[in-house]
């Protein structure tokens, strides 16, 4: 039981889990869970993080099949400039590993933005807070528990 699904469970959201045997030579983690899975690489996020000009840390969730747009993202943290955090700053933040970081559950709450296409699917999959283990959930209930705001930031 991941933080991810803790706190998905002491909210009491609807979410499904789903596995797959991770390999670890696999370089794009995103990439191999949609795989696995047999879904789409516009269904399954990837979970970024970014530091901003004014030194906070933000949250960035982005299809898959798409890049982020670090200007957008500064843009919708209403900052000038954003840089992809180190690894380790990351994983420090979140409390996950390096591929396994999700969105949900980490041990600070951080800023989160959301891109848009989330809103054309019923259901999305995110990181559960390991490599191999993936949520899904509405994405209007991810926005809920992480207070993500919505905004153009993926690049395809």
């Amino acid at each position: 039981m991941t933080p991810a699904v803790k706190a998905l469970e002491k909210a009491n959201i609807a979410f499904s889990l789903a596995t797959y045997d991770h390999d670890p030579r696999s370089p794009a983690f995103g990439e191999e869970a949609a795989r696995r899975l047999g879904l789409s690489v516009d269904e399954v996020f990837k979970t970024l993080m970014a530091r901003l000009d004014d030194g906070r840390l933000v949250v960035a969730i982005v299809p898959v099949s798409g890049q982020l747009d670090l200007k957008a993202l500064a843009r919708a943290a209403g900052a000038r400039k954003a840089d992809m955090a180190e690894p380790s700053e990351a994983e420090r933040a979140t409390g996950y590993m390096l591929g396994g970081i999700s969105p949900l559950g980490q041990k600070k709450r951080l800023a989160s933005f959301l891109d848009v296409t989330a809103e054309i699917h019923a259901a999305i999959y995110v990181s559960g807070g390991r490599r191999g283990l993936e949520i899904c959930l509405a994405p209007h209930d991810l926005m809920r528990i992480t207070g993500a705001q919505l905004a153009e930031l993926a690049r395809c």
